[in-house]
């Protein structure tokens, strides 16, 4: 506030000061030209030789002569001296029209008098004609003014001061009422939000920003109260049957069968590890977004090496002979196969089936619309705008992994990408996970710039068992392939 006035009161002054000099200058300027057009008339009757005695002149504060080379005044008006010349000659300049300020003494006027002399008469008899105009009236008129602004700058400063003492309270009073609000919440109650005042300005729209990030603040909580609370029970799980494991061997003493009991706790550990295995791994795809460094990796083989690892019941491969280069971290893509055809074996009765395509561009459009699609992968480090032509169209890996299980109602397949999320079905955690393994498989997949979905074993069919998961991968252009 204080500079802002302070800048107001400098312009003021600024502005007051040229008002002066512009004020001075235009009625010099009228008086200027005023006694020029008096002189020029009176240099016209002398060259006429037709002045007359004494010479007319309007207004009691005009006085004009007209003098000869020897400075002997040849004609005046009433009021002026007819013996003294207003202007010595040697002041003047032959034959050039001049103006000069002189004191009023010398033309019998008060203060100070402007003197305009213009050429006459001819080449045997130069005469000149001096024209005096009292500058009395310029300057009162400037005196006026000076003392208006002196008496009204400071009025207006304070007038200005106390305008915008209020119009800027009151811009900060919604300010004022964001920052008590905000010191009212605690982070405690998810309840907490700013008011938002009436007024649609820029305060009204910062409300209504914050308010929106405190809403996915707290989404962000609940989220994370979720997640601690379901990874506490599922460790609670694990943790539980090695107690109970441990107190039976106990109590049982010499019949404890300890073959038994160390194979239990080991099952137990190891579902253990596998559990925090995934949570940390969960919280550093959540801490890091970015895909880390990547190279080509050939889908044919990656697929060939997982399927190797099930035997039984066993994982049938179905890839083209051609390479199928893509880009990405090799462990991640490994995992999240590994992680599928998981969740195929556990739910297969017979038979799982993993199968890769040549590059397509534009992948599903079914796949891309959907939750996980290609188009959302892309922010995170994905391959957009990379073709396999390469001219600009983005094409991917279709790769499917099919069962022949009981499959995953269409309600519900979306749903199973959640953290911690078990079917009816699979909630015995003898046979299923922990529910992370289709979360982490999205979140790898969308690091990677690609997407997943569910769909029915057999598109097109009747309703009937089985899944088929389809993942898209990005696919690298031929000029990138080693």
């Amino acid at each position: 506030m204080a500079v802002g006035v302070l800048g107001v009161s400098g312009g003021l002054a600024v502005g007051g000061l040229v008002l002066l000099a512009v004020l001075g200058w235009a009625l010099q300027r009228a008086v200027d030209t005023e006694a020029f057009r008096t002189a020029d008339a009176v240099a016209l009757l002398a060259a006429e030789e037709v002045l007359p005695d004494p010479l007319p002149v309007a207004g009691g504060q005009v006085r004009v002569q007209v003098i000869d080379a020897a400075g002997r005044v040849r004609a005046a008006s009433i009021d002026a001296d007819r013996l003294v010349p207003m202007v010595s000659p040697r002041d003047l300049d032959a034959g050039a029209r001049q103006r000069l300020t002189v004191s009023g003494e010398r033309v019998g006027l008060a203060g100070p008098v402007r003197v305009v002399a213009v050429p006459a008469g001819t080449a045997a008899d130069p005469r000149t004609v001096l024209v005096a105009r009292s500058l009395a009236d310029v300057r009162q008129s400037a005196r006026v003014v000076r003392t208006i602004l002196l008496v009204s700058f400071p009025l207006l400063v304070a007038v200005l001061a106390a305008v915008a003492w209020r119009v800027v309270g009151a811009t900060l009073r919604p300010v004022e009422a964001l920052r008590r609000g905000a010191e009212e919440i605690t982070g405690r109650d998810g309840g907490g939000r700013l008011p938002v005042p009436a007024s649609q300005d820029e305060i009204h729209r910062l409300a209504v920003t914050l308010n929106g990030m405190l809403g996915r603040l707290e989404s962000a909580r609940d989220r994370q109260r979720a997640f601690v609370a379901d990874a506490a029970h599922e460790l609670r799980s694990p943790l539980t049957n090695i107690r109970t494991e441990l107190e039976v061997a106990r109590r049982l003493a010499e019949r404890t069968d300890w073959a038994a009991v160390s194979a239990n706790l080991l099952t137990d550990t190891e579902r253990l590890g596998r559990l925090v295995d995934d949570l940390l791994l969960l919280a550093r795809l959540d801490e890091r977004p970015a895909a880390r460094a990547t190279g080509p990796v050939e889908l044919g083989a990656l697929l060939a090496a997982v399927a190797a690892r099930y035997p039984s019941p066993p994982v049938r491969l179905d890839v083209p002979v051609a390479p199928l280069w893509t880009e990405g971290d090799a462990d991640e893509l490994r995992r999240i196969l590994t992680n599928l055809v998981d969740n195929a074996v556990r739910h297969a009765h017979g038979e799982v089936v993993l199968a890769a395509g040549p590059p397509v561009e534009g992948g599903d459009a079914s796949l891309a619309a959907g939750g996980g699609g290609p188009g959302r992968g892309t922010g995170d480090g994905g391959p957009a705008g990379r073709g396999a032509g390469g001219d600009g169209a983005v094409a991917y890996h279709l790769v499917t992994v099919t069962d022949d299980g009981p499959g995953i109602p269409a309600a519900d397949r979306e749903r199973v990408f959640g953290r911690f999320t078990r079917l009816d079905d699979a909630r015995a955690r003898d046979d299923g996970g922990a529910g992370l393994g289709l979360a982490i498989v999205r979140e790898l997949v969308r690091r990677a710039g690609g997407g997943i979905d569910l769909t029915d074993a057999h598109p097109g069919r009747a309703a009937g068992p089985g899944l088929r998961v389809r993942l898209l991968l990005p696919a690298l252009p031929g000029s990138e392939r080693p």
